[in-house]
């Protein structure tokens, strides 16, 4: 995984802001600014030529006065192309490299996230953020390295000749001035909370397309059509009510402004007539003045501009630092003693010691409670319970998916939060509830534990998965691509290709969480004899909810209320385990029963 930003180093992550991503371009961020001056002296300069030109060239006739002056009005004005070029060159490469590294830097600390940190944040929401709000600060940082130099610089400039060739006729640019800061003063004020505001508008647009694009057969299968629509329109109204009363404060702020310059300039046409025809200036000095005022007018127009992406990148900011400051809860321990190494899963022994989990950072009502049970390294062990009574959530705890309240959770005697999780979670090979597969070929799926993996050893845990036949009947077999969310394979295929990507690991732990639901039972016993055959001394973990699939474990766990209810091995919960005794009768009922015994 790439770390361009150090989030890895000392094999702790770091919090950051958004802002430290822009070091490494420093050198851009200056140069930018620098040749935007040049320009911005350009633009200064040839005012002053032009009055030269006028007052002494074309009064007098002067000819070449007027020759010489416009060559050193053209020389000046390509050395400004060249600075507005390389100003515009500098920008465009800072911005674009920052947000490809904010991008990335984004997308690394949500591959570092837990659970828990995935549960704060929707999907949707993150797409946004990595996406949309990027772009907008991207803009404001090149719009910022253009205009936020360029319009002041030229105001104070154009301020400064103008006092020059007139201090009286500056007064105009007094109450302009003053206008136009409070204008923009109350338009940060009254914006920038709808900005954010509409952050949060899209989130939902994309959380509510998002899902029902993913949910799409759901959809059609019990015809929601006109619900989906109904909720899309009322989370895009949403959207759009809110940026149409930004687009109004815009509205109202724009006409303002031009007002206020326009008038402005009318101002000056009408007092400079006076001072012209008082002798107090010529014409040359009264058009300078009003190139002058025009650029003092449209940098501050310039500025105001500028306010409103600041006001929409300001909030689109604060969005991305809350992920970069995003505390990761579950992370590689301090680095060993000197003389000491990582310690490594070499047996695949679980032991679980009084373990409590609470989802909400300890606060409410525990998940797990006072969990405790060991899986021996060759042992299959089975949990079993209905629906909520903490199953799933107590194999998440093995690979530190999530981390325990209360308790430990060991390997081969060594707390998990001693591993490094890559050696961690390298040893395990799982199989969650979702059968989630890539937009991938088969054969890349089901090495994705092992990139390594040789075709042999693909194909030989496809067999064990029972997968090899629906495979070598797709017309490319494992070349076949599969489509986005494996929608072009049944639920059952897809299982199958999970619990293959899983022992194409060959782990010393094996997760299986429920992970043969949609696999029918004749399908499920053979990938049950082949697990067995395949484990050897690896320890398996296997969630259930038919008790057929777990007679045969050396130990079955009967989960209940977060707690273990019972345990022992099938024939021994008959008789000492009535939850167990239940789930046996309801599910296969006496005779079937015997016939798997």
């Amino acid at each position: 995984m790439a770390d361009p930003k150090g989030y890895f180093a000392g094999d702790r992550i770091r919090n950051t802001t958004m802002w430290s991503y822009m070091k490494p371009f420093w050198l851009f961020i200056l140069l930018a600014p620098l040749l935007m001056l040049v320009e911005v002296w350009v633009d200064l300069k040839l005012p002053q030529l032009m009055t030269i030109i006028i007052d002494e060239g074309v009064s007098y006739g002067d000819i070449a006065l007027i020759t010489r002056e416009g060559v050193r009005m053209v020389a000046y004005s390509l050395i400004g192309v060249v600075g507005g070029i390389g100003c515009f060159y500098f920008s465009t490469v800072a911005s674009e490299a920052f947000a490809a590294d904010l991008r990335t830097g984004l997308f690394n600390k949500v591959q570092l996230f837990s659970f828990h940190n995935l549960d704060h944040f929707r999907t949707g929401s993150l797409v946004t953020r990595m996406t949309n709000d990027i772009m907008q600060v991207k803009h404001a940082l090149a719009m910022a390295l253009r205009m936020m130099v360029r319009a002041p610089f030229m105001a104070l400039g154009g301020l400064y000749y103008a006092v020059r060739l007139s201090p009286r006729l500056s007064l105009v640019f007094i109450p302009a001035i003053l206008l136009l800061t409070l204008g923009a003063s109350l338009f940060i004020r009254i914006g920038f909370p709808y900005f954010r505001t509409l952050r949060k508008k899209l989130d939902r647009v994309n959380v509510v397309m998002q899902e029902n694009l993913a949910g799409a057969r759901v959809v059609r299968a019990f015809v929601r059509e006109e619900y989906e629509n109904r909720r899309f329109n009322a989370a895009s109204l949403d959207f759009r009510n809110v940026a149409i009363k930004i687009m109004r404060i815009m509205a109202l702020a724009s006409p303002l402004f031009s007002l206020v310059m326009y008038g402005t300039v009318i101002a000056v046409l009408w007092m400079g007539g006076i001072e012209i025809a008082a002798g107090g200036l010529t014409t040359g000095e009264m058009l300078a003045f009003i190139q002058y005022i025009t650029r003092i007018m449209m940098s501050l127009m310039m500025v105001s501009f500028f306010l409103v992406m600041l006001v929409s990148a300001r909030a689109a900011k604060e969005r991305i630092d809350e992920i970069l400051v995003e505390r990761v809860d579950i992370l590689d321990p301090d680095r060993p003693e000197s003389g000491h190494e990582w310690p490594q899963v070499t047996q695949g022994r679980v032991e679980f010691r009084g373990v409590t989990f609470r989802y909400d950072e300890g606060e409410g009502d525990p998940v797990l409670r006072d969990v405790s049970f060991v899986a021996e390294p060759g042992q299959t062990v089975a949990i079993l319970g209905a629906t909520g009574a903490g199953k799933s959530t107590l194999v998440h705890l093995i690979p530190r998916l999530y981390e325990v309240t209360h308790g430990q959770v060991l390997v081969d005697g060594v707390d998990v939060r001693k591993y490094r999780l890559h050696d961690l979670r390298g040893a395990m090979g799982i199989s969650l509830q979702q059968s989630l597969l890539l937009s991938r070929s088969v054969r890349d799926n089901i090495g994705y534990g092992d990139p390594d993996a040789s075709e042999e050893a693909v194909r030989e845990a496809a067999r064990d998965a029972q997968a090899e036949e629906f495979i070598s009947d797709m017309e490319k077999g494992y070349d076949s691509e599969i489509s986005q969310r494996g929608v072009n394979f049944s639920g059952g295929q897809k299982q199958r290709l999970a619990i293959a990507r899983a022992l194409a690991k060959k782990p010393k732990i094996l997760i299986f969480d429920d992970s043969t639901s949609a696999v029918d039972v004749t399908t499920e016993v053979r990938i049950r004899e082949a697990l067995i055959r395949r484990a050897g001394r690896a320890t398996v973990l296997l969630v259930a909810q038919r008790i057929s699939s777990v007679m045969a474990a050396d130990m079955i766990l009967v989960m209940d209320d977060g707690c273990i209810a019972a345990q022992g091995t099938h024939n021994e919960l008959l008789e000492t385990s009535a939850i167990y005794r239940e789930i046996y009768e309801s599910q296969l009922g006496g005779g079937e029963a015997q016939a798997h015994v």
